[in-house]
């Protein structure tokens, strides 16, 4: 159940004025960088427990980038000094870690759904713009409602419509999904759940049923839900909504109730190397979806590669260059900076909150731009706006083949219509709660 405090008109006045003063201030706010001085940037993050694999990609991604920028005279003339708070993916230690480590900051990644949902009302109200790529409230793609809220790549709506959308072209079209038996298995977490509203909503839309298969975190114990979904509902296509070691657990479960590798498939969450390499064999032919573009054929791991790591200041171990976690930490800073520099270009030094929020409303990744920053091919163009914050956005399918993951061809679109009323309709709900 959510819960959420009561929306306040005459505070939400308040904290607009409270923007358009930090905006136009000619002072530095306490702690914010002079030009040519250090731009902290608080990191909470998980290197340890079930979802180390993610987190520890993520980091790696992260710092990675921001010691190429440095090496380049910096971020508009600031060095970037990232600090990392651990919080093992745990939300209670991830409001910890926000509110330890906020004074310093100017942005937050929470890198979990359930430390976005902790944190709404929090960085609302100290001006702190959350950035959620490819996680978090689905919903809060509506700028007006969630102002401070950016999910730029991809929400979880969009994603779960994009696998609809892909599993229909695979029996023949959208007619062809009537009475065909769809299963998701997820954590029975917030993250896991983010989908289920947006799969009942297209069932009622192209007639196939639909059941989720909870799974009380960490995930490890499947084999129960596995003799659900195969041998009483008999799914024609489970989709498993996972995270870290519980998107490898269903390789041998499956295998226990001869489902076909063919017919299952994975969220992005559950589309990395670290998800299928321990299960060798078993997971060959396992379709994901991805937001990202995999491996290092792309210039700015080239860069990274030839500046960071030839002179021995990597973050990670060199193997987990371009692999799919340390891609996405590649792009979760690439919109930070980007969103930073927008903010300085447009109104000057100091940096502060207001100024990166600006600066992600008016985020525009054009191929131009995309070109001239070396992530060509590692995602697709997005432009956001105050109103619209992203994620109704295509997606990627990958396949493993044993060794690698392959992408394979097309932008695999969203119904978007079906996913903004959504959007409308959930935002609307949270706006009434406010009252």
């Amino acid at each position: 159940m959510r819960t959420h405090r009561l929306w306040n008109p005459a505070a939400a006045v308040a904290s607009l004025a409270a923007v358009l003063a930090l905006l136009t201030a000619s002072g530095p706010a306490p702690g914010a960088p002079a030009a040519g001085g250090v731009l902290t940037v608080p990191m909470p993050i998980y290197r340890t427990g079930a979802y180390a694999a993610g987190g520890s990609g993520f980091a790696g991604g992260r710092e990675d980038y921001f010691a190429l920028l440095n090496a380049r005279g910096g971020l508009d003339g600031l060095r970037i000094q990232a600090s990392e708070c651990e919080d093992a993916y745990d939300t209670a230690r991830g409001v910890e870690c926000y509110e330890r480590t906020k004074r310093d900051m100017v942005a937050v990644w929470p890198a979990s759904t359930g430390i976005t949902y902790a944190l709404v009302d929090r960085t609302i109200k100290d001006q702190i713009p959350m950035i959620t790529v490819g996680y978090g409230r689905s919903d809060a793609t509506d700028g007006k409602t969630f102002p401070w809220i950016f999910p730029v790549l991809g929400n979880y709506w969009s994603q779960a419509s994009s696998f609809i959308r892909y599993i229909a072209a695979a029996v023949g079209g959208e007619n062809s999904l009537k009475g065909k038996r769809i299963a998701l298995l997820h954590l029975d977490i917030p993250y896991g759940r983010e989908p289920i509203p947006m799969f009942q909503a297209l069932s009622a839309q192209f007639g196939y049923e639909f059941r989720n298969f909870p799974l009380p975190a960490p995930g490890l114990e499947q084999t129960p839900s596995w003799v659900d979904m195969a041998r009483r509902f008999r799914a024609d296509y489970v989709i498993q909504w996972n995270f870290g070691q519980s998107c490898t657990v269903p390789f041998t479960a499956m295998r226990e109730v001869a489902f076909p590798i063919q017919k299952f498939m994975g969220v992005w969450w559950c589309g990395s190397e670290e998800d299928v390499r321990p299960a060798a064999d078993l997971a060959k032919g396992y379709v994901t979806s991805n937001f990202t573009g995999v491996g290092r054929n792309f210039p700015v791991v080239q860069q990274i590669l030839a500046t960071v790591y030839k002179a021995g200041k990597g973050n990670i171990d060199e193997a987990r260059v371009g692999t799919v976690y340390y891609n996405r930490g590649i792009i979760e800073a690439a919109v930070f900076a980007e969103a930073v520099h927008n903010g300085v270009k447009q109104f000057g030094l100091p940096v502060t909150g207001a100024k990166v929020r600006w600066g992600l409303e008016h985020l525009n990744f054009s191929d131009a731009r995309l070109r001239e920053l070396g992530l060509t091919g590692l995602i697709p163009p997005v432009q956001l706006t105050p109103d619209d914050h992203g994620g109704v956005s295509s997606a990627y399918f990958q396949r493993w083949d044993g060794t690698a993951w392959v992408r394979i061809p097309g932008l695999w679109q969203p119904y978007a219509d079906l996913v903004r009323a959504q959007i409308t309709k959930s935002a609307e709900e949270y706006r009434q709660q406010k009252h």
